[in-house]
C-alpha cells in the first residue's frame, strides 16, 4: 500500500478512534503511551497474520487491554469478520466492502502516528484531548 490517503480512509480512522475514545471514557487511567502500546500490538498481530504467523499477546494493564479490545473489535468489523451493535443493541450493517489486512494495518499505523504527534504536543493524554473534540 504505497499511497495512504487519510481522506480515503477517514471513516475507518474515525471508527477506530471512536472505539479508543470510548475505551478512554471507561478507563480514566488510560494514557497515550498505553494506547500506543495497544495499537502497536494490534499492528504486530495483523502483520503476523498476513505473514501466516501468530503473535503472542503481552500482559496488558487493564486500561491497555480495554484500548486493545475496543480497537480490535472495530478492526474486525471493518475486516468483515465480526458484527457490531449500536447502543440500542441493533446490528450495524457495513455499507462498504470489508478492508484488507494491509489497509487495516495502514490505518493503525496512521493512528499510531497521530498518537505520537499529540502525545509530544500535549503530554500524557494529548492525543485523547485532541481527538475527543472531533468525536462528540
Amino acid at each position: 500500500m504505497a499511497d495512504f490517503s487519510v481522506e480515503e480512509y477517514l471513516d475507518v480512522l474515525q471508527n477506530i478512534e471512536f472505539a479508543l475514545v470510548s475505551a478512554y471514557g471507561d478507563n480514566p487511567d488510560l494514557t497515550d503511551t498505553g494506547t500506543m502500546y495497544a495499537i502497536e500490538t494490534l499492528i504486530k498481530v495483523y502483520s503476523g497474520e498476513s505473514q501466516g504467523r501468530e503473535v503472542a499477546l503481552p500482559q496488558f494493564k487493564s486500561e491497555e487491554q480495554a484500548a486493545y479490545d475496543a480497537a480490535k473489535a472495530m478492526c474486525e468489523w471493518r475486516l468483515g469478520r465480526a458484527s457490531m451493535k449500536d447502543n440500542k443493541g441493533k446490528e450495524v450493517k457495513m455499507d462498504t466492502e470489508p478492508l484488507t489486512l494491509e489497509e487495516i494495518i495502514a490505518c493503525l499505523k496512521r493512528i499510531r502516528k497521530s498518537i505520537e504527534t499529540w502525545y509530544k504536543r500535549g503530554g500524557r493524554r494529548g492525543y485523547y484531548e485532541f481527538v475527543r473534540q472531533y468525536l462528540k
